[in-house]
């Protein structure tokens, strides 16, 4: 256990540095926070027209509400802490590599609910949208990350209880 948590704090650090350098946030975390505005813009365009997105923002054209979706919002935090927890775990590479892709997935699926949400909220009642924004979401995808988690490591097969490799033991006569 102090192996997994020895490991697991260790790359939070490095990944979470890693997220800071400008070649990530250049080529990764603006465009995937962009493209995550437009996902959730097109699919809300299926039941509203009126609604446009501009890079990190999705507008609504009629009464001009907007959100950006900015750092910590974007669910690349939340995903690190995700990627951070199965490599971190022992496990098998093929186990770590489909949970990671599993998991990012479930996880921006959500991010992409919580910014659809957080859109229409924001235009009923700003107030109940900041508590929302600030409390609730925020708990949502980190418990989102912890259920992802939760349920790859239990599907994890477990350890052989076979004795290590190497030559076969001689038979005592």
């Amino acid at each position: 256990m102090i192996r997994f948590f020895a490991w697991f704090v260790g790359l939070l650090v490095v990944l979470f540095l890693l997220e800071l350098t400008p070649p990530v946030q250049t080529y990764f975390v603006i465009p995937w926070t962009n493209s995550l505005a437009s996902i959730s813009t097109f699919i809300v365009t299926l039941f509203d027209p009126n609604v446009v997105a501009s890079g990190n923002v999705m507008r609504n054209n009629v009464n001009g509400f907007a959100v950006g979706i900015e750092a910590g919002c974007n669910g690349v935090e939340a995903a690190i802490v995700l990627v951070a927890a199965m490599l971190a775990f022992p496990a098998p590479w093929r186990y770590r590599a489909l949970g990671i892709a599993i998991g990012i997935a479930a996880v921006q699926i959500l991010n992409i609910v919580r910014v659809i949400s957080l859109f229409y909220i924001g235009q009923w009642d700003f107030a109940v949208f900041e508590w929302t924004h600030q409390y609730v979401w925020q708990a949502l995808i980190m418990l989102d990350v912890l259920v992802v988690w939760l349920i790859w490591v239990r599907r994890i097969p477990p350890a052989s209880d076979a004795s290590p490799p190497g030559p076969p033991a001689l038979a005592a006569g």
